[in-house]
């Protein structure tokens, strides 16, 4: 006796229709009755009655059908319980991420998290916006923190929103622009205009080409950058200017100036995304974090 046969024999019992038990364990009429037979088979005795369009249970049917359920009640509350311990000993999560934008977000949530699960480490991945889809898809990361448009993209995520991110322009400290308190966007004309890699962050090349095209300019980077680091030397060096989210502010301090724009784009969402599956409580509880840590953050 397998467990399928238990699991095979209650829903049609619940159902009273092997029809529509099989619609529901999402396996064939045939394959359905032929493993109930097998059972009673087993068994020496008939647990179901059966008609043209439906079943019922026997005598024996009903003592056996609490029997069944109590068993894989107890199994289920086993496979819970061993799951806690599993957490509270040990294992990894892997989280991709990106600098720019998790600067504030994420130090907090590790250390909740960690509080709460000291033996389960966290293991952090600098990556692009692909990288990180390509991690989710694979099951190489556990979560992805990230911008929403992106996450969208990906079949078979979920995606939950943490904060929203404003849109800035950062200059050189020697800039033309420093001292005023916006910066057109029709001004950026005239201006060498470098930003990150569009084949390695492609949602940023769209945010750019929206907030230009709202100003009827047509731009192209004259400069891609693949990191955080290289793109803010570049701007320190005077080499251009480039679009960015506040919470750079957090990482070049006055290396460089972040200046509002006229008319102020639309912010961008940063949240947290991981592959639609049944979420351990340790993994349920680092999402929790994440959303009271961006909550926390914009009080």
């Amino acid at each position: 006796m397998e467990l399928r046969h238990l699991r095979y024999f209650i829903e049609v019992a619940l159902e009273e229709n092997v029809t529509r038990a099989a619609e529901k364990l999402h396996v064939s009429q045939p394959a359905l009755s032929r493993q109930v037979k097998d059972l009673e088979e087993e068994l020496g005795f008939l647990l179901l009655e059966r008609s043209a369009k439906s079943v019922a249970l026997t005598e024996a049917g009903r003592v056996f059908l609490e029997e069944a359920s109590s068993v894989l009640e107890r199994l289920d509350e086993g496979v819970e319980r061993a799951r806690r311990v599993a957490e509270s000993s040990g294992g990894e999560l892997h989280v991709g991420y990106a600098p720019s934008l998790t600067v504030k977000l994420l130090p907090p949530t590790i250390r909740a998290f960690q509080a709460k699960f000291p033996k389960v480490k966290v293991k952090l991945h600098d990556m692009s916006s692909e990288e990180m889809l390509g991690g989710l898809r694979s099951g190489t990361l556990s979560f992805a923190l990230m911008l929403e448009g992106k996450s969208r993209s990906a079949g078979g995520c979920q995606f939950k929103p943490l904060r929203k991110e404003a849109i800035r322009l950062a200059v050189g400290r020697g800039h033309a622009f420093l001292g005023r308190a916006q910066v057109s966007v029709a001004d950026l004309k005239g201006e060498s205009l470098i930003g990150f890699s569009k084949e390695e962050y492609p949602e940023y090349g769209d945010m750019v080409g929206r907030l230009l095209k709202a100003a009827n300019l047509r731009k192209k980077l004259t400069e891609e950058h693949e990191s955080v680091s290289s793109l803010v030397a570049a701007v320190e060096a005077g080499m251009g200017v480039s679009v960015v989210t506040e919470s750079l502010r957090c990482l070049v301090g006055d290396r460089v100036q972040l200046l509002e724009l006229d008319p102020a784009p639309e912010s961008l969402v940063v949240g947290i995304a991981w592959k639609e599956r049944k979420l351990t409580s340790a993994e349920r509880s680092f999402v929790e974090l994440a959303v009271l840590a961006a909550k926390e953050e914009g009080e």
